[in-house]
């Protein structure tokens, strides 16, 4: 198993850690949008979480029907301990590379040169 995980396989995970029990897929992708800016295809959310269930990061169950979505049921998505080691342990090692830079980032993003 790989030690790390990719920028998306993150933000997901971390966006399924916010939404807690309403975790599925367009709540997720929701998140991601809300919290980053960035657009997200729902392709690529299903995709990412599949690939997560298989490396045994996520699990997902089946909700219960709902009218509003014409009896069509939900699948929801929680991390499981490993998804929630690995997304740890990368978070710890961005903050390490990520400690003491602040200083020399407003320099290069002040410098008119850079």
């Amino acid at each position: 198993m790989p030690k790390s995980l990719g920028e998306f396989e993150q933000l997901i995970l971390f966006a399924a850690l916010r939404l807690g029990d309403e975790a599925y897929g367009a709540s997720i992708r929701r998140e991601i949008e809300e919290q980053t800016g960035r657009p997200v295809t729902a392709g690529s959310v299903y995709t990412v979480l599949d690939r997560l269930e298989s490396r045994g990061l996520v699990a997902s169950f089946t909700g219960e029907p709902t009218p509003q979505r014409g009896g069509r049921r939900k699948k929801y998505y929680r991390i499981q301990r490993k998804g929630a080691e690995l997304l740890h342990h990368t978070y710890q090692a961005q903050q390490r590379m990520a400690s003491g830079v602040t200083g020399r980032l407003e320099e290069l993003l002040n410098d008119p040169t850079a």
